[in-house]
């Protein structure tokens, strides 16, 4: 496991900004799953803005690790926030965008994610790959949508589950471990002071933080990208 610790969202952006380009200038195809949140839209400001023509951008293959349960062009739907901050900005071709169909029921969304990630990746270990995952955090420890009273959705033996919002009781699909684990390279992307004492007891694996699907994730593969609010001094 590797953190870095950056003074703002923006530095941040630029080096994952940065860690894209390369991934994209050395190999030909990139398949990566996305997250939402208010830290992945300001990453998507400054890779549109300042990234447009470093990042080769129709080598990338987008999905996605969780969605909500809502119409593409809902002002809750990862999809929207990613198609405002990036895809409308770039020259994405829409062949390589893999979204999760929010719209229908959630037992038919479910069904047809989980046969386009089967279909339209590669596999390892009889898993499909992914080159990338993108991941947050929430101040409960969830990441996906794995949340910590769902936490044996994370073990579960499908790769995509129906995850349920512990408030809310919005239904979202979610990758599950396995999936995520069997990516090349897993990122985290953490920013924010609400975020501090989850971060401290899982990267410090401190009492029972295993309770935390956050701490589930592969420590060999995982990158923790963290600005300074987020980490306690």
């Amino acid at each position: 496991m590797e953190t870095k610790i950056f003074y703002s969202k923006e530095q941040l952006a630029r080096f994952f900004g940065d860690y894209l380009s390369s991934l994209t200038q050395e190999n030909d195809q990139i398949n990566i799953a996305l997250s939402g949140g208010s830290t992945p839209e300001t990453i998507f400001d400054v890779l549109s803005q300042e990234y447009r023509e470093t990042i080769k951008w129709d080598r990338i293959r987008f999905f996605w690790g969780d969605e909500r349960c809502v119409p593409p062009g809902d002002p809750e739907s990862n999809f929207n926030m990613t198609h405002q901050h990036l895809f409308s900005l770039l020259s994405v071709p829409e062949k390589n965008i893999f979204r999760v169909k929010g719209e229908l029921p959630s037992q038919e969304a479910l069904e047809d994610y989980r046969e386009v990630i089967a279909k339209e990746l590669p596999s390892k270990e009889g898993l499909p790959l992914f080159d990338v995952v993108l991941l947050g955090m929430g101040d409960d420890g969830h990441t996906a949508s794995v949340f910590p009273h769902e936490i044996d959705l994370w073990d579960s033996s499908e790769l995509c589950e129906i995850g349920t919002h512990p408030t809310s009781g919005q239904k979202r699909i979610t990758l599950t471990g396995k999936v995520i684990n069997n990516a090349r390279e897993i990122v985290f992307l953490v920013t924010g002071k609400n975020k501090a004492e989850k971060v401290d007891e899982i990267l410090n694996e401190k009492e029972d933080y295993q309770k935390y699907p956050a701490a589930r994730v592969n420590r060999d593969k995982s990158l923790w990208l963290l600005d300074q609010e987020a980490v306690i001094s």
